[in-house]
């Protein structure tokens, strides 16, 4: 990679994050399955705890941008990230004090955020359930699809299998869904539509 000058060196490795197996990859990596996934978790820790949306000005940057929408930082070193959707995948929900967390990134309990079901959001188009994530991460993260086939048991939808679901039932409490909250994050950006 040739940096422009005027710009101190920098280091550039490239990632491709799975969302279906929620895997971590070198993007050149030719076989990309469990045994060739990064599964470290203080290193996953690190990884996505430096993930945002990569905006950074450089030029290098700015060129990686369209492929490569997510960026994780480490002083002069530069992990540009393409996913097939967003950086954070939720893969189980647990119980910490009196509330429950969701986690993400592999990484066990380290990365997580407050569970919150009335703001879960499943698109019909394409079955996808969503619930919020950091900032970082473009606002959103999916919900993993073994954990979404077992929420999506507990969906109602009053206005048609067509539509978005309306309510959630968790724990014996049934919630009305927000599905506002997603119109301000990443998805919405690129384009997606809830119906």
């Amino acid at each position: 990679v040739r940096v422009p000058s005027g710009h101190y060196s920098s280091k550039h490795f490239f990632f491709f994050f799975d969302n279906s197996p929620s895997q971590l990859f070198l993007d050149d990596a030719r076989i990309k399955n469990f045994t060739s996934c990064f599964k470290e978790r203080k290193f996953l820790e690190f990884f996505f705890k430096r993930i945002r949306p990569n905006d950074i000005t450089a030029e290098t940057s700015a060129h990686y941008r369209d492929h490569f929408p997510f960026v994780s930082l480490c002083g002069r070193e530069r992990n540009f990230i393409r996913c097939d959707d967003v950086p954070a995948v939720f893969t189980h929900v647990f119980r910490e004090g009196g509330g429950e967390r969701l986690c993400y990134g592999h990484a066990g309990d380290a990365l997580s955020v407050p569970w919150e079901p009335a703001r879960v959001c499943m698109f019909p188009a394409s079955g996808r359930v969503y619930h919020p994530a950091p900032e970082r991460y473009g606002s959103v993260g999916l919900i993993r699809s073994r954990l979404a086939i077992e929420l999506s048991k507990d969906f109602s939808f009053g206005n048609g299998e067509e539509q978005p679901p309306t309510h959630f039932c968790w724990n014996g409490t049934t919630h009305e869904l927000d599905t506002e909250w997603w119109k301000s994050t990443y998805i919405n950006q690129r384009g997606e539509v809830l119906e």
